[in-house]
């Protein structure tokens, strides 16, 4: 969740469109654009012009909620009271159901998905990059998911100075529950970008973008999902290094300049491909066979070669 104005956390996919046929040119196209969770976000529609109103006020409402329980930069957000006072109690649904979604991730990435990487973060940023041994080693002891401990009654950090950061998932998880609440009113044939990408019926045309070599590539999609991290994207300043942090080794740089997961829903696409960054190309492959949740990984080098995995 970055600021409006800041240099957004993934180098996103750059084109998308709808092609529909048959009955369907009876429908309206619709589209809202605004800023949620700190980034540019554009909802589709297609379908009935009468409902479109009330859905994308629908979409708009669960954008305001989501950031209340998510944004690092309101202080009365339920993630920014649990970083000020170490626990949260009585957490809502969705805060419970992104900490599991994010330990399920965690595992399945041997530890690199790890929210708790956020004092690392801010070591770096203020800082400008690599920080000095001292400060690296003290922000790394306050890491670790193993810290984080929760229930249906309270969220608790239980080392002293941790912090929580989901950057890498939170905006997928706003794009599945909008996209779940524009399907309560009837739309099958949507677009929702928030970071990241969420399309029902239809086939929509996606581009894949690489800070250094532009568009790549582009997919098709179709009830999926599908989000792009670029380590380049935003930088430390200093010595270059992109925002993607190993948490046991925050200093090494990342595998790919961009790595894209297709996948059932939009929150694991987003967290598995920030994680993915920091792997090669065969352990991004016993990931892809382990989960079937993801069916398909675009991986970018340096060189602007692209791997495609199934």
């Amino acid at each position: 969740m970055t600021r409006p104005g800041l240099s957004r956390r993934r180098f996103l996919a750059i084109a998308a469109s709808c092609a529909v046929a048959g009955p369907a040119r009876a429908k309206t196209t619709t589209r809202w654009r605004g800023i949620a969770l700190g980034a540019e976000a554009e909802i589709t529609l297609h379908g009935p012009e009468e409902a479109a109103g009330p859905a994308l006020q629908a979409a708009r409402t669960e954008l305001r909620r989501i950031e209340r329980l998510f944004s690092l930069y309101d202080p009365a957000s339920d993630l920014a009271r649990l970083n000020r006072d170490g626990r949260l109690d009585d957490p809502a649904p969705d805060f419970h159901a992104l900490l599991d979604l994010c330990s399920r991730v965690h595992a399945a990435t041997g530890g690199l998905f790890d929210p708790s990487v956020q004092p690392l973060w801010r070591a770096m940023a203020n800082h400008r990059g690599a920080p000095p041994r001292d400060v690296l080693e003290e922000a790394q002891v306050r890491v670790g998911w193993d810290g984080v401990v929760y229930g249906r009654t309270a969220v608790r950090l239980t080392r002293p100075g941790m912090a929580l950061t989901f950057n890498g998932i939170a905006q997928g998880f706003a794009t599945d529950r909008v996209a779940g609440a524009l399907a309560r009113f009837g739309f099958e044939e949507t677009l929702v970008n928030i970071g990241e990408f969420r399309a029902g019926a239809g086939s929509w045309r996606i581009g894949i973008a690489d800070p250094d070599q532009g568009l790549v590539t582009t997919r098709s999609l179709e009830r999926g999902a599908m989000a792009t991290s670029s380590p380049a994207a935003l930088v430390f300043g200093g010595g270059g290094l992109g925002h993607i942090l190993d948490p046991g080794f925050p200093l090494r740089e990342a595998s790919w300049s961009t790595v894209s997961v297709e996948a059932e829903s939009a929150a694991l696409a987003d967290a598995f491909s920030t994680a993915l960054c920091l792997l090669d190309a065969p352990a991004v492959q016993t990931v892809l066979a382990a989960n079937a949740a993801l069916k398909r990984i675009v991986l970018v080098d340096r060189d602007g070669d692209v791997a495609t995995l199934v």
